[in-house]
């Protein structure tokens, strides 16, 4: 689907130039007519001198819907166009920003005698809504809600909440659910736009509010948050305190930052990299991944250690070494495999299982396809160098490495969620590495079994 008459690069060289040349009104009219998101992608396309241009020629608010619509991967940005803006203009366009998305980026700047001259020139209100959110826990529902709703008293008739809709919605985050609530502005009930809309104007809000409440507490980690979302199909869920006092809203568009942040976080530790980082340079990448490498490279060396001592095995049965790395390419391949579909069942709650049920149903599995994989190459061993003998062991040590990588990739995640540490650390090359040492201890001790037989 094309989202721009022309293409994005041609879009970004025209406004660049309309910049350059101080055509303000033409840039206003072009820049403004575009959707929030693409005016998100090509404001960060522009250099420092035509980001100033910018702030000249667009009023704080217009700024701040650019802002809000900027992907959570790119909050970390935020900071340098904020550091780069008068101190007045940066306040005004975090007060004119939605609040939690205000908090995410005033949470990003590490200059924090910056985040309290925002916060003091800020307009009051703004600064009182942001000072509530940023002080919660960082991964909870409070840390992603937003303050900005729309509340009713269940004395209210449709026509009243009606009304009062109409003139809160501009300052609303979202207008699809509106929150009933008691004088003590604890939560009663919710009922949604369409409900206002098919109700007669006179009816009472109390007869048709919605009393069947899904509710999280501020502390609750945003991952449970994400689940109730995507499990009850919800464009918005109500945070309350303690004594159910509605404190804040999680919209969709938050819940969907948050499980992109959990999908980056699960791919990372597969891949044992961030896959967010964005350095300026390669040798600030290099030390971001250095020790992760180095890490590897002494589990690497024992598994070199540990070809050394079958070296008299492999001088008397050279073939052997032809199939050492397909046998430990598979089993880590395997390893990979279940360490994928263990972490995934961590980051989803409801499909957690019993250990040992998963051990026995892991093993099985390894097992079941051990067997098949073993005995493929058994057959193909035998019949490309001519030795039964030599397909068996090849076959046998084939299917015993797979099922103990397979054991491995789901199970060590488990056993580091039980002693509380990150699952991430059991990462796909951690796997892969390990499968490496344990498939070549198999293979050659079952090759030393069957020697006579080799030579």
């Amino acid at each position: 689907m094309e989202v721009f008459e022309r293409s994005f690069e041609e879009s970004v060289a025209s406004l660049e130039t309309m910049l350059r040349n101080g055509r303000m009104t033409r840039f206003r009219t072009e820049f403004l007519a575009l959707h929030n998101y693409d005016q998100a992608k090509i404001f960060a396309e522009f250099d420092s001198e035509e980001r100033q241009k910018v702030y000249q020629y667009l009023a704080p608010g217009e700024i701040a819907d650019v802002f809000d619509a900027f992907e959570s991967d790119n909050i970390q940005l935020s900071e340098g166009y904020f550091l780069e803006m008068e101190n007045s203009y940066a306040a005004a366009v975090l007060g004119e920003m939605f609040a939690d998305n205000a908090v995410d980026i005033l949470n990003s700047i590490e200059n924090k005698e910056k985040v309290n001259i925002y916060m003091h020139l800020m307009p009051n209100t703004s600064a009182r809504e942001i000072s509530q959110l940023i002080n919660y826990i960082d991964e909870t529902a409070g840390a992603i809600m937003t303050t900005e709703f729309v509340t009713i008293q269940e004395e209210f008739t449709v026509k009243q909440a009606y009304d009062h809709l109409k003139g809160a919605a501009q300052q609303a985050e979202t207008i699809y659910y509106v929150y009933v609530v008691d004088e003590d502005n604890r939560l009663k009930g919710v009922i949604s736009l369409r409900d206002l809309i098919v109700n007669e104007d006179d009816s009472l809000i109390s007869d048709i509010l919605n009393n069947r409440l899904i509710t999280v507490q501020v502390n609750d980690d945003q991952v449970e948050v994400a689940k109730m979302v995507q499990d009850y199909d919800l464009l918005a869920l109500p945070v309350v305190g303690f004594d159910h006092e509605l404190l804040g809203i999680i919209t969709v568009d938050d819940v969907l930052d948050v499980m992109q942040e959990e999908a980056d976080s699960d791919y990372s530790g597969l891949a044992a990299v961030d896959v967010n980082e964005n350095h300026a340079t390669p040798i600030q990448a290099s030390k971001s991944r250095l020790p992760w490498l180095v890490t590897l490279l002494f589990l690497g060396m024992g598994t070199a250690s540990l070809i050394s001592q079958f070296e008299g095995l492999i001088s008397t049965a050279p073939v052997l070494s032809s199939f050492v790395t397909l046998i430990t390419g598979t089993a880590g391949n395997a390893g990979t495999q279940s360490l994928a579909v263990a972490i995934r069942k961590l980051t989803n709650k409801s499909e957690e299982d019993a250990f040992f049920a998963s051990f026995w149903f892991e093993l099985l599995t390894g097992v079941a396809t051990g067997l098949v994989v073993g005995i493929v190459i058994a057959i193909v061993a035998s019949i490309w160098k001519g030795n039964l003998f030599l397909g068996i062991i090849i076959g046998v040590a084939m299917a015993s490495a797979i099922v103990v990588a397979n054991l491995a990739g789901s199970l060590i995640p488990k056993v580091m969620v039980k002693f509380g540490f990150d699952p991430a650390v059991a990462s796909g090359p951690f796997i892969s590495t390990l499968s490496d040492l344990t498939s070549v201890f198999i293979y050659f001790t079952i090759a030393s079994l069957f020697l006579s037989h080799l030579s």
